[in-house]
């Protein structure tokens, strides 16, 4: 936008709409303004360097590891550490640019972790990998909110979530809670506050809105322990969260790739509508749910946030007109405990919720003239076929008619809807 308006301060001067001194100065405030902001691409490679010097020197001191003495492997192991803060110290006290800081404090990341392990092993102090992950994480989180960087939120969300993993599912040990998870994500929430308030379409500000609710998708399972079947309720709610949050207008106003939430939520939601549409999913949910368990009362707290959401959006008049995601979440919860006596009701209602979500999403496509959500909804009826297909006893015939019958549905629905965008612009001009 910039340097197409500068491309136009000739014309507009011989136009004799701005004189000759203001269009000097236009393009020297812009020609600032320029140099002033920092070279995106520059701090990604400078971040990527970091990372790989470290790797590299890592591999070399590996390769002659045995042959130092244990005060020459000392020193190794806290000379990366020293070099990281030194480099550090010099970007916050000379205030060097954002690339600086960020590399620097990347490089400083996996420094702090390099010499944890180095110490560990050469005075054999025992422990596991998720205490040696949290303790990484946690003396690494002030550098955040020292250097304000955005590559070391991110290393402490990705290696949060790599935690929680270890430590919730168990892998190597035996299988626990990470509550501590929960602490370490909310510590990290001021940063990406900042980054919502201050840079609401920066591209490393859509990066947050995917890898927060992606983080959130992968570690909630590890709060699943005895009372399994919850899981699926747990997750539906979630997903209604994430549904509900992208579709403040805050981030539904924003381009659909930039609002990490609103995928998640959705497409969360017709996949677990889609697994529960199977009749033997209820059959083995029919047991003794118990209330007074961990799982309850997460999907209590989950749903309690998501209700307060919808509210709130309501209250606001945030939301126009019907769409069955946003309330998907209460229906299920509701199907969730009747199927705990009764699988049949439960099983044809998702069924006739997942194809009214399929018809809804076309009417919105369609609506909104973008061919995306258009064939997503149509993606859902068909995605629905496929799963009655195996499990029914309906006769090759009809199940044929059906594939057909969707598959003349994607032709006509785009094509119609072509014509009419095409008429559209005709009418414009």
């Amino acid at each position: 936008m910039n340097s197409k308006l500068i491309k136009e301060l000739p014309q507009l001067v011989k136009d004799q709409v701005i004189t000759e001194d203001v269009a000097r100065n236009i393009e020297v405030y812009y020609q600032l303004k320029q140099d002033d902001k920092p070279n995106k691409l520059f701090t990604v490679f400078g971040v990527l360097g970091s990372i790989l010097v470290g790797l590299g020197v890592i591999l070399i001191l590996a390769h002659n590891w045995d042959n130092f003495t244990r005060a020459t492997k000392t020193i190794f192991a806290f000379l990366p550490l020293v070099i990281g803060q030194l480099f550090v110290g010099y970007s916050i006290f000379k205030n060097k640019s954002a690339t600086w800081k960020e590399a620097s404090g990347t490089f400083l990341f996996f420094a702090v972790g390099s010499s944890i392990a180095l110490v560990s092993q050469i005075y054999n102090i025992p422990g596991d990998l998720s205490s040696f992950l949290l303790t990484w994480i946690v003396l690494c989180l002030p550098l955040i909110y020292l250097l304000k960087s955005n590559a070391l939120a991110m290393l402490h969300i990705v290696f949060a979530t790599y935690y929680a993993c270890n430590y919730g599912y168990g892998y190597f040990t035996m299988q626990q809670t990470p509550w501590l998870y929960l602490g370490l994500m909310v510590l990290v929430l001021p940063h990406y506050w900042q980054l919502l308030k201050n840079h609401p379409k920066a591209n490393v500000t859509s990066i947050f809105n995917w890898i927060l609710p992606l983080s959130c998708t992968i570690i909630l399972g590890a709060f699943v322990n005895n009372q399994g079947d919850y899981g699926y309720l747990m997750y539906v709610i979630l997903f209604g969260l994430f549904y509900n949050i992208g579709k403040i207008p805050f981030f539904d106003d924003q381009k659909l790739r930039r609002n990490g939430y609103l995928i998640f939520g959705s497409v969360g939601t017709v996949i677990l509508l889609l697994w529960t549409s199977f009749n033997w999913i209820w059959e083995f949910n029919e047991n003794n749910l118990t209330f007074a368990s961990q799982e309850f009362f997460i999907a209590l707290f989950l749903f309690v946030v998501t209700a307060m959401v919808l509210g709130y959006s309501y209250s606001k008049k945030w939301i126009k007109g019907f769409n069955l995601f946003h309330i998907v979440f209460i229906m299920f919860t509701v199907l969730f405990f009747i199927g705990t006596s009764n699988s049949i009701i439960p099983t044809i209602a998702i069924n006739c919720i997942i194809f009214a979500l399929g018809l809804i999403t076309v009417k919105i496509g369609t609506d909104k003239f973008h061919f995306g959500i258009l064939n997503y909804g149509l993606l859902i009826i068909t995605a629905l076929v496929v799963c009655r297909f195996f499990d029914t006893d309906m006769s090759y015939v009809i199940r044929g008619l059906l594939f057909v019958s969707v598959g003349a549905g994607f032709f006509i629905t785009n094509y119609v809807m072509l014509k009419k965008q095409k008429s559209k612009l005709n009418s414009k001009h």
